[in-house]
Parts: C-alpha cells; structure tokens; sequence
C-alpha cells in the first residue's frame, strides 16, 4: 500500500483528523494497542488466579511481571530497527502475529517455567508494536502528534478496562486459561485490520540504520546524547518505574490490604484504565498547546499526592476517589514520548526511540519484582512513598528539558 498523499497536512483538532481520510490509519492502529495493552494488563487481574494454580508468593508473582515488561523492554530496540528497515505498518502486522503464537503457549502452558517462557515471549512480541505505532502516528499526524497517540492511548486504556474485566469474569467461572486462549483469534483478525489499512512504510525510504558502519553508529550516538533526550530520558525512567509498580500490584494491595472482594478490587482497577480514556487525550492535548515544561509537572504533582495519600484511605468510596486522582499516572505518556520522538532526526526515529524504551523500560521493568519483595516484607504501603518519591525527582528535572519541535 503507498503512503498516503496527506502525510504531512495538518489538523487543528482530532475530529479533522479523523474526517480527512488518516482516520482509517488512527483507528487501526488504536484498534491494536487497545487489543496488545489490555492483554498484557490483565496478567495483574489474573495473577491471584495464577498463584493458586502454580502455587507462587508475591515475590515470584511480581517477577512473573518482571518477566513480562523485561521482555516487552528488550523487544523495543528490535522493534525500532525493524520499523525502520522494514516498515512501521509490516512490524505492526509481525507483533500481532508473534503476539498470537506466544499468547496460546501462555494458555496451554502446564508448568509454571513454561508460563513464564511463553509470558515472555508474549512481551517481546507485544513490544515490537510498541514503537512502531509512535513513529506512524508521528508521520501521520506531524502536526497534532500528541492528540493522536493521546487518542490512540485511550483506546489502550478501553483495552485495559474491558479486557482485565473480561478476563478476571472467565477465569472466575471457567479458569483462566480461556481468557487467554479466546484472544489468539482476536489478535489474527487484528493482523489482517493492520495488512489491509496501515500503509507498509510511513517514513522515508531510507534508514540511518542501512548502513552499518561505525560513521553511522556515531551518528546515531551523537543523537541520543543531545540535551533534550537525555534529560526526557531519565524522567521517562523514574515516571515509567511509577507506572510499572502501581499497576502490576494495585489489585493485590485492594484485595490483601484494603481488604476488598475480588470483584470489587478488579472494578476499580478497571476503572483506573476507563479513567484514561479521558486523561490521556486531555493531557495530549495540553503538550500539544502549551509543551511539556508547563504540562508535565502539574501532571506529576497529582500523582505525587495521589500515591502518598493511597495508604491512609480506608472503604470504597475513599478509594474510589483515590483511584480517580491516581489514574493520572496514565497521562504522564502522552507528554514525554511525543516529546521525544520528535527529537530524533527522521531517518532515525524508530531505531532511537527504540534504544530508548529498551533502556529505560529494561530499568522500570524490575519495579514490579522490588514492589512484590517489599509487599512480602510488609511494606505493602510503604512501597506507595517510595514510588512517590520517583515522581518527584522526575518533576525537579523537568525545568531541565529544552524545547523541542517548536513546544517548549
């Protein structure tokens, strides 16, 4: 499929963009990473599920987690590369595919070795999407990058409230098992959405990855330490680790320590993820019109208050409230990696945000693990001050960042 002819035009809101003929490309790709997240996310729903059947503590549970992020970590580099080299739309239809293989060994797995293998193998494949869908959109749309990827997260975080919800529904009458088996099909009709709509290269034929000589390798060096990626970096870093160590455990906590039935605790986490829908192209909107030095950190601050404020509530409704204020972790996203994919050069945007996530998600992946040693040594609640403490050494840093692509 060619490129299309408006790649480059600019839209003044996302409606526009939706109406003039780019809005077949938004809803596929948004269509994948609402199927590719919400997967991935229901393994915390799941996981109470999957100790009583492997007979695993917290600590192995969360590094069931790790396995799955660290996988999906080091699966960015290669998806960068890929995307490059490739194709952005040929990489998005291979994850799908890798990600349906993987995801029906996770059913069938008859061992607790062979679930974390195929966990894995899930993650990795699942990565691959991961940067692909950033440097399209990011071609697509020049102009409203951080609407679109915002509207796209959104459509993650419908994923990431129906698909925990369904999932946690049939392991509760069926076993777990199915909820993972029933996606394979899903994933396979999301391929062929991808192969039909998404065009099979979006950037410019050539790659500053072509040639591998060392010339090139400095070059591609010389890029990743420019200022404004260094310092977005290292906030991504910090931010990232926050995400990871909430998400992965929040329905434990509800559950062992706020002492809520199951249902309830998975309602409120599917909730968090509903609440993004709405946070995530509002705040996308907000780097689009004021840049991140003046969006970002009224972002973290909320998330700073939420996290310290999580272990002093107590029954529904205050937490109910709590899970509202938290689900602003979700909107840190659409501010930092707009941000910084549109550093990058463009011959080098998929390889460059690709190093960049393996780097700091490989980091952030280990949150889940030190979160789950913490809970099994009863600092459960402590764990919430240590992660808020990560969001407010990110907000310092953000007086650091220099503008970029004309947002600053």
């Amino acid at each position: 499929m060619a490129r299309p002819t408006d790649v480059g035009t600019d839209s003044s809101t996302a409606r526009a963009a939706l109406t003039d003929g780019r809005g077949t490309i938004l809803v596929a790709v948004a269509t994948g990473w609402f199927l590719s997240i919400g997967v991935r996310l229901s393994y915390p729903v799941l996981l109470p599920h999957l100790r009583e059947t492997y007979e695993f503590g917290l600590t192995t549970s969360g590094f069931l987690l790790t396995s799955l992020w660290l996988a999906y970590a080091l699966g960015q580099l290669p998806g960068g590369v890929l995307a490059d080299r490739l194709g952005e739309g040929n990489v998005l239809v291979l994850s799908t595919l890798v990600s349906a293989g993987a995801l029906g060994l996770v059913a069938v797995a008859g061992s607790a070795p062979v679930a974390f293998l195929a966990t894995a193998c899930f993650g990795f494949g699942t990565a691959l999407y991961g940067v692909a869908r950033f440097t399209i959109l990011s071609d697509v749309f020049p102009n409203n990058d951080g609407t679109a990827i915002g509207i796209t997260m959104a459509a993650g975080e419908v994923g990431n409230a129906l698909l925990p919800l369904a999932a946690g529904a049939i392991a509760t009458a069926v076993g777990w098992q199915y909820g993972f088996g029933l996606a394979v099909p899903t994933f396979l009709v999301v391929a062929l959405l991808l192969r039909a709509v998404v065009p099979a290269r979006t950037s410019g034929e050539t790659s500053a990855v072509d040639d591998l000589s060392l010339e090139a390798g400095r070059y591609v060096a010389t890029q990743l330490r420019q200022p404004a990626i260094v310092v977005v970096t290292a906030i991504q870093i910090l931010t990232y680790f926050v995400w990871q160590g909430f998400t992965g455990l929040y329905p434990t906590y509800l559950i062992e320590i706020k002492e809520l039935p199951e249902g309830t605790a998975t309602a409120l986490f599917s909730t968090f993820f509903a609440l993004g829908i709405v946070v995530q192209p509002l705040t996308g909107r907000i780097y689009d019109r004021f840049g991140i030095r003046r969006s970002l950190p009224a972002v973290l601050a909320v998330i700073v208050v939420a996290l310290v404020a999580l272990p002093f509530l107590e029954g529904f409704w205050p937490l109910v409230g709590g899970t509202v204020l938290l689900s602003s972790i979700l909107g840190y996203g659409t501010m930092t990696l707009p941000y910084m994919t549109a550093a990058f050069p463009e011959d080098m945007k998929g390889t460059g945000l690709g190093f960049l996530r393996t780097f700091y998600m490989t980091i952030g992946a280990s949150s889940p693990a030190l979160f789950g040693v913490l809970a099994d040594n009863g600092y459960f609640d402590e764990g919430y001050f240590v992660l808020a403490g990560f969001a407010l050494v990110a907000m310092a840093l953000v007086r650091w960042l220099p503008s970029t692509g004309g947002r600053g």
